[in-house]
């Protein structure tokens, strides 16, 4: 039988580290083609060495040069590239089959819509790349044959519970609304006003999962939540309207479909992220992904709330920027990698994210979206605006 071909972008985060050992166990039906990772050379390199991919694609000629020096010294054949010219080359080549889109942030949308183009199996996980994008990169996938398939847990678990025609529209498929759990993350019940005082290392230990500190954060603002709000729009041919976010603390159900006859369709699971990924690698078929099966009875009962607006305004921005469409979410999603990233260097407080996200979002009017280089320029205008802000406040 001969092997797909698997590129895997992002491949030292926590999403690519989970896909890895998902192909591990399925080495005769998987073969490693190109690992891309940012920063983390060490781990790429030990990547490298396990999997023997075709390609390896860092950010700048410097790394190159090292990691390629490295394996040629370990005996291994593996050609590194860089630079974003190669990421979209690895993520687009005709011999690959399939692509894990695991590239945190804006950084992730060029190679993901070249994959998208190029007709691949697309796992998503980079969702601000649907954020951005939106409608361009849906075309993208209607005029190619790729077939695009969700990794956020979430999104993945409303693919399981809906019906095969939901693309023609969640009414005339029998949909009533979608529901998009959330955690809560670690402030649920943490009294406003000690918000401010957060620090990052508060903001990244999630309760539930193991994730990287940009991820971390927004879900502890639940910008998460909303980015996923705006995906799932586009995934599912949804109203944001048609959205509904429950925090249920427990991260067993992971999202619920809700039909007109009454029925409300779960997916559950233990949280741990080769489940999704090994469910769109195999799709329609299932593999065995390593996760241990679900014990009920050990998780005892599971909660469910309505989100507090207050504690969390950064969803009810991302909710405004669906209903405006246009540029907005991507303008959502630059301010905020900004301020996140100012708050990871402690240069902002927690409760200044969204502060500084509603600012560029009422300073900048939303357009509409014409082509990649439409998306980047809006991207820039509100990095600027949100570099601006830090400037005079930070």
């Amino acid at each position: 039988m001969t092997r797909k071909q698997v590129t895997v972008l992002g491949a030292t985060g926590s999403i690519g580290v989970s896909t890895l050992d998902v192909l591990a166990r399925h080495a005769e039906s998987y073969a490693v083609f190109a690992l891309t990772g940012h920063s983390r050379m060490e781990a790429l390199y030990e990547q490298c060495l396990a999997h023997r991919p075709v390609y390896a694609v860092v950010a700048n000629a410097r790394q190159a040069q090292a990691l390629q020096e490295r394996l040629r010294d370990a005996g291994i054949s593996t050609r590194v590239q860089h630079g974003d010219d190669a990421l979209a080359a690895v993520a687009a080549d005709e011999r690959v089959d399939v692509v894990m889109a695991a590239i945190v942030g804006a950084a992730g949308l060029v190679p993901t819509l070249a994959a998208a183009r190029a007709g691949k199996r697309v796992l998503l996980a980079n969702k601000e790349a649907l954020v951005m994008s939106g409608a361009l990169f849906m075309n993208a996938v209607r005029d190619s044959g790729a077939e695009l398939l969700p990794i956020d847990s979430e999104h993945n678990a409303i693919f399981q519970c809906l019906p095969a025609d939901y693309h023609k529209g969640m009414s005339s498929s029998g949909v009533r609304r979608i529901l998009l759990t959330a955690s809560g993350g670690p402030f649920r019940e943490m009294p406003l006003e000690l918000l401010s005082r957060v620090t990052p290392e508060q903001a990244c230990a999630h309760p539930n999962w193991s994730m990287g500190q940009k991820i971390s954060v927004d879900s502890a603002s639940l910008m998460n939540k909303g980015l996923e709000l705006i995906e799932a729009c586009w995934l599912f041919a949804a109203r944001p309207d048609q959205v509904e976010v429950v925090v249920h603390p427990q991260s067993v159900v992971h999202s619920m479909v809700d039909y007109v006859d009454g029925s409300v369709l779960a997916q559950l699971g233990n949280p741990d992220m080769r489940t999704p990924i090994a469910h769109a690698l195999a799709w329609p078929q299932r593999i065995d992904s390593g996760v241990s099966a679900l014990d009920l009875l050990a998780t005892g009962r599971l909660e469910f709330e309505s989100p507090d607006v207050r504690r969390f305004p950064c969803l009810s921005l991302a909710r405004q920027a669906a209903e405006v469409g246009g540029t907005a979410c991507a303008m959502l999603n630059a301010a905020n990698e900004v301020a996140v990233a100012a708050f990871l260097q402690q240069r902002i407080g927690f409760t200044d994210i969204p502060v500084i996200i509603e600012q560029v979002m009422n300073c900048l009017p939303s357009a509409q979206v014409i082509d990649l280089e439409h998306i980047m320029y809006a991207d820039h205008q509100a990095r600027q605006c949100a570099f601006d802000w830090l400037a005079q406040h930070a």
